[in-house]
């Protein structure tokens, strides 16, 4: 579906503030800025397990290792 674009540290670093703005969203904040970190916690959620961005692809970025 997607072509793989991001490497390992990109993804783990997406996963981990991805969990951390949901858990802000749903016990500390309120009003929009929960609505605004659930959001982005939950994109950042989902491009992590893609293993995909499709701004990357947009921007020509790929931070995947070459296969040698």
């Amino acid at each position: 579906m997607f072509t793989k674009n991001m490497g390992k540290t990109d993804r783990t670093i997406r996963a981990i503030v991805g969990v951390v703005l949901l858990f802000l969203a749903l016990t500390s904040m309120s009003g929009g800025w929960a609505w605004v970190a659930g959001i982005v916690g939950a994109v950042l959620l989902v491009t992590a397990a893609m293993g995909s961005c499709p701004s990357y692809t947009l921007l020509g970025i790929n931070t995947c290792k070459k296969e040698s």
